[in-house]
């Protein structure tokens, strides 16, 4: 069969001389894997342009499959980041939010066990001094050690709304300033010493 390619388009008589049906020549130009094209050598050079592409694994073999070449590049970029995480967990860069939550606790504890220990102290160092002064120094100690607890609950609190929020859209390049894993089923926080 010979193909005239300066004819007007008729996608029929390409499909017969590729040896596909008109529905599938049809189909690739509907769902745009091929351009609109005016003549049947137009139409017959993109399909030819399109096996090539799919040949050399640049292009999905279906309408709307994967283009292998932004496919690989999407891996070795999650794979780079990955190994970035992998680095920084390793230098001690990152930590899970468990672990800082418990080392958190601990230090909020020592403060309080501290602060609780300041009547005695004061009563001991400074037998003369009045119940009011006391009331007055132990309140204001008192409203400062409960502040500062709250103030750090807050924090934890956003700080965890802001990395779940991060990981649920899914940026990778955000990964490393907050980074959320589920390695050992507890997220994990980016921290500077």
């Amino acid at each position: 069969m010979m193909l005239d390619t300066d004819a007007p388009l008729v996608q029929s008589v390409v499909a017969a001389a590729v040896g596909v049906s008109k529905q599938a020549i049809s189909a690739l130009v509907t769902d745009g894997a091929l351009p609109p094209c005016s003549t049947n050598g137009e139409l017959l050079l993109a399909y030819c342009e399109r096996l090539r592409q799919q040949a050399a694994g640049r292009l999905g073999g279906e309408v709307g499959g994967l283009d292998l070449v932004q496919e690989r590049a999407a891996l070795a970029r999650e794979q780079r980041i990955a190994q970035e995480l992998k680095n920084a967990v390793a230098r001690g860069e990152f930590a899970p939010i468990g672990l800082l939550a418990d080392v958190l606790g601990q230090a909020a504890s020592s403060v309080v066990d501290r602060f609780d220990q300041l009547e005695g102290a004061l009563r001991k160092s400074c037998p003369d001094i009045s119940d009011d002064v006391m009331m007055v120094v132990l309140g204001v100690v008192s409203s400062a050690r409960n502040e500062w607890l709250r103030s750090t609950a807050r924090l934890v609190d956003a700080s965890i709304d802001t990395l779940q929020a991060e990981a649920e859209e899914g940026d990778p390049a955000d990964a490393l300033d907050a980074f959320a894993r589920e390695d050992d089923g507890l997220p994990y926080v980016g921290f500077t010493a």
